[in-house]
């Protein structure tokens, strides 16, 4: 797999959100602790360890369009392995997680 063809910069996402924020899934895979300090705003938190338990009833349209995202975006990318291996299809992972998009120019 390479990753870079899955990616979305902090500025791709802030700009598909303020087109089509109704059509997209934003979902936090860091812990709740992580959580707690920040988060992207509509975002749901499915922690990593949770996500292939919960995905199917928390996430159950495997043609919707999802972005997920971590503090980094390693874990991310570790979500959307396990999510196509459940059949989901659109997924990308935000380049550089939470770290990128709080140091991104707002749109």
């Amino acid at each position: 797999m390479d990753a870079r063809e899955y990616l979305i910069t902090a500025e791709e996402l802030k700009r598909e959100r303020s087109e089509k924020s109704d059509a997209l899934v934003l979902v936090d895979v860091r812990e709740p602790e992580e959580w707690a300090e920040s988060r992207i705003e509509g975002a749901t938190l499915i922690p990593l360890g949770e996500l292939l338990n919960r995905a199917p009833s928390e996430l159950r349209d495997p043609d919707a369009d999802i972005v997920l995202y971590c503090a980094h975006g390693v874990r991310s990318l570790h979500a959307l392995v396990a999510l196509q291996r459940l059949g989901y299809q659109k997924l990308r992972s935000l380049r550089g997680g939470i770290c990128e998009w709080e140091t991104s120019a707002p749109t």
